[in-house]
């Protein structure tokens, strides 16, 4: 009879998960977008869909080990335009160009060492702080190199990157699940993934157990500046161009992927499948309301709520146990 009890609890508490509170506004999101447009449910125009907005979501999956780390980074969006541009403007010099994808992605991951750097050697600085002084600085870089101007002409196999398919399905969406696949193993069935989570919840204990806390830190900001030159490659191909202000307000659109997803701001609690449903919601409610040409007002105004729902759910469920405690107290119990 207990083991059934347990059996019971468990279930439930399979059931609670706050991924399957995503699938279920995923579906909703999807019932509302069919009843708005009679042209949003067709399988060519979902499948391109996703070529819109997964650009940006290759730099979710370091995020998600970034705020696990009870880190931030803000400066992702100004690493993908510094290293577009780079790539772009070398290119317009006579490099080849797969020459400059290769750099490309050095500097994304040079500039993420110098932020991951400057947080482990600096820690009475935020990494807020930090990345927001990167942020400006990468950003100025960029306008350097190409003032207001833009290059572009890149070759024609370049343009795979953003608009190619493979056998039917777009290249960029095999992208994206191959290496949610591969941070999803390395987050949860490796040791670098339980030591980011035991940082995350204490980074004090965690240091004196042997963890090399800083190089962790070190290689996760790392990791966030590769990917964020990832995003710099698909952008860029899908564009055709590049100028210094391209991917702006992307930070914000991936932090608000990795919070809807269900990653503790806290540090210490989340999961990479939550991130990886929260990029579809987001992309297809966008997706969705863009086709009725919806106010960008109110598409931000739907993100929002969701954000502070998405905030508010995991902090009701202590209460809640609380609450149920005391009702079960004997005090309780006396004084009724």
């Amino acid at each position: 009879m207990e083991d059934l009890n347990k059996k019971k609890f468990s279930l439930t508490s399979f059931f609670l998960q706050w991924e399957w509170m995503l699938v279920i506004l995923f579906i909703l999101v999807n019932i509302v977008n069919i009843n708005l447009s009679p042209y949003y449910f067709t399988f060519g125009g979902l499948r391109d869909a996703t070529m819109t907005f997964l650009d940006k979501a290759f730099i979710v999956f370091p995020m998600v080990l970034i705020m696990i780390l009870r880190d931030i980074d803000i400066s992702v969006a100004s690493i993908v335009a510094l290293a577009s541009v780079l790539m772009g403007y070398l290119y317009s010099l006579g490099v080849p160009m797969e020459l400059a994808v290769v750099i490309c992605l050095a500097t994304g991951a040079l500039c993420g060492f110098i932020n991951g750097l400057l947080i482990v050697k600096f820690k009475e600085l935020s990494a807020v702080i930090v990345t927001l002084s990167t942020m400006i600085i990468y950003r100025g870089i960029a306008y350097i190199i190409l003032e207001d101007q833009s290059v572009g002409s890149f070759p024609e196999w370049f343009g795979f990157f953003g608009w190619g398919y493979f056998y039917g399905i777009p290249f960029i969406l095999i992208a994206f699940v191959i290496l949610a696949v591969v941070f999803s193993l390395l987050l949860h069935q490796t040791t670098f993934g339980r030591r980011i989570y035991a940082i995350g919840n204490n980074p004090t204990a965690t240091r004196f157990s042997g963890v090399q806390v800083d190089k962790m830190k070190l290689i996760v900001f790392t990791l966030a500046g590769l990917m964020s030159a990832v995003t710099a490659l698909f952008l860029t191909s899908r564009m055709g161009s590049t100028r210094p202000n391209v991917a702006t307000g992307y930070e914000l659109d991936v932090i608000a992927m990795v919070v809807l997803g269900g990653i503790s701001t806290a540090g210490g609690k989340g999961r990479m499948l939550g991130a990886v449903i929260a990029v579809f919601l987001i992309g297809f409610l966008r997706y969705g309301l863009g086709l009725i040409n919806m106010p960008a007002q109110v598409l931000m105004i739907i993100i929002g709520l969701l954000l502070v729902i998405a905030v508010m759910v995991p902090n009701l469920k202590p209460k809640a146990k609380a609450k149920t405690k005391a009702s079960k107290s004997p005090s309780h119990q006396a004084a009724g």
